[in-house]
């Protein structure tokens, strides 16, 4: 007699069949993950908890003050252009959100969860449960509820509006998994950092321009202006989305179907997008593992054009090492990148609030002289080699031109288009002239006041902290830099702002004589302040080193 063996039953959530985990488990599991790494992250230090805390509070106030405030809308004539346009910037906000929390958050980066045994549907539905949980997604919840409230308007507006919240945050989550997914190996390389450096000064010139249109909503007192607006966007998803209940108020129940079915269809294609990236991500190997044909061309395009002309000589040698820095060194990177990023939202900022003029260049000026205050900080404990091939005053002043050079090689000509820029916003053409004097004036005397405060005030820049620009104990030698610096700049340029003042008073065309003056003066500014720092830098070279070694 046979006896049969007992089966051993399934564990919960799995198929009897396969073994393989349902999609309700699968949600569970990373609806757990997710909330498990949100309070464990909070319990890394105080900060952290209190970030987050503050995170959650301020999200949630928001979100509250915003479903009151659209509300309150509910049968305004421009409830539904308001409810348009906000869904179309927290969709906005959704596709850029891979740049800031995409390497953060585990739950949402695929390529960490690539050798987990899950099918792409599988991985689909965790990574959509896991991205609905959190400040953000509850901040958009409770906005898009503002907004169907204000919008909707009768019992089948109302049944519009309940379709309508849960579609839109459905596609906003879709749009936001799938651009992550593309882009996956993108944002966990070097590459994906500097970008995530962009978008940072993105986000700091979209919060100004967030204040100068609430500034301008707050001069007209009406929604007038979200009209034209919602007219452009009411058409594109997930905006089409508060069309549909919009429609379906007024009682026009066909364009509120084609509204809502035109967002559910763009869902879908995003879903089968971010399915097709997430099953090339988990199946094919990385290319850039790949190895290329060792034909050199590469290294031939590498070693030819500006860089083979520069490393000919000291001067060109020690400029294209700057500007290696400037650009493989993430925290300079950053320097230099806020420094181009505002030196040209400067202007157009100044421009939309009404305050714009020519001048505003000189922001431009300021920022990117900065850029050589703490030169021999900025190459870290390898500034020794360097110190190697400093042995008198010559050897000092040859290694602070070259530094000034590399930096000047980016900055005039992009002052010089600053300038253009700002004298086409504030349709000032002949104050281009004097603009771009006083211009060249700044930088030059940034130049000279940064190379003596980098020999007189040098600090460290700790390389195991991303926050930290500034060792602990050296905050002091970095604000006396900055400020000394700052007022003998204002000093050393001030020859020339006379100048100019001068010349305007006296005749529109003597104003064009500031931009030889400018140039003239920047470059003799700049040259009195290497020769004043060469000595100095030879002189305080163990101390320089001392400095700039400090952990």
């Amino acid at each position: 007699m046979t006896v049969p063996s007992p089966t051993r039953p399934s564990p919960a959530g799995t198929s009897p069949a396969t073994g393989t985990l349902s999609l309700p488990a699968v949600a569970g599991v990373f609806a757990r993950l997710k909330l498990s790494l949100l309070r464990n992250g909070a319990r890394q230090s105080t900060g952290r908890s209190a970030a987050f805390l503050a995170t959650l509070v301020l999200a949630t106030l928001f979100g509250l003050l915003a479903l009151l405030g659209l509300s309150v809308l509910r049968g305004h004539r421009n409830a539904a252009d308001v409810g348009v346009t906000l869904t179309a910037v927290l969709a906005l906000g959704w596709a850029s959100l891979p740049m800031f929390i995409g390497a953060a958050d585990e739950t949402l980066d695929p390529g960490r969860l690539a050798m987990l045994p899950l099918r792409p549907r599988q991985m689909m539905t965790g990574q959509l449960i896991a991205s609905v949980i959190g400040p953000g997604p509850l901040f958009t919840l409770l906005v898009l509820l503002g907004i169907a409230i204000g919008t909707a308007r009768g019992p089948a507006g109302t049944a519009a509006a309940v379709l309508a919240v849960p579609l839109t945050l459905l596609l906003c989550t879709a749009l936001s998994r799938a651009i992550a997914t593309a882009n996956a190996r993108l944002l966990s390389s070097r590459r994906g950092r500097d970008l995530a450096v962009l978008s940072g000064v993105v986000v700091v010139a979209a919060l100004q321009l967030f204040n100068v249109a609430v500034s301008r909503l707050s001069e007209n007192e009406t929604l007038a202006p979200f009209e034209d607006t919602a007219a452009v966007l009411r058409w594109l998803p997930p905006a089409t989305a508060v069309e549909g209940v919009r429609a379906a108020g007024d009682g026009a129940y066909g364009t509120a179907l084609a509204a809502l079915a035109a967002t559910a269809l763009v869902t879908l294609l995003l879903v089968d997008w971010w399915r097709r990236g997430l099953t090339r991500l988990m199946t094919m190997p990385d290319a850039s593992t790949f190895q290329t044909a060792p034909d050199g061309g590469p290294a031939r395009a590498a070693g030819g054009g500006l860089a083979a002309r520069l490393s000919r000589g000291r001067d060109g040698a020690i400029m294209l090492r700057a500007l290696r820095y400037a650009w493989r060194d993430p925290k300079s990177r950053m320097g230099w990148t806020l420094a181009l990023g505002m030196g040209a939202l400067m202007p157009v900022i100044l421009a939309l609030q009404g305050g714009g003029n020519v001048h505003s260049a000189h922001w431009a000026a300021a920022l990117l002289g900065l850029q050589m205050y703490n030169q021999f900080g900025q190459d870290y404990s390898g500034f020794w080699l360097v110190a190697q091939t400093i042995g008198t005053p010559a050897d000092a002043f040859a290694e602070l031109r070259g530094r000034a050079l590399g930096l000047s090689l980016v900055a005039l000509p992009y002052l010089l288009l600053v300038t253009v820029l700002a004298a086409w916003l504030a349709d000032d053409w002949g104050g281009l002239a004097e603009a771009a004097g006083i211009s060249l004036s700044v930088f030059g005397a940034m130049v000279a006041s940064g190379a003596v405060a980098s020999a007189r005030f040098p600090y460290s820049i700790p390389e195991d902290n991303a926050m930290k620009n500034v060792a602990p104990g050296q905050g002091g030698l970095a604000w006396a830099g900055i400020v000394a610096g700052a007022l003998c700049s204002a000093v050393l340029s001030a020859p020339v702002i006379g100048a100019a003042v001068w010349l305007g008073t006296s005749g529109g065309a003597l104003s064009a004589l500031v931009l030889p003056l400018g140039l003239g003066w920047g470059l003799l500014v700049a040259w009195g302040g290497l020769r004043v720092a060469a000595p100095l830098t030879a002189a305080r070279l163990p101390e320089i080193l001392t400095a700039v070694s400090r952990a």
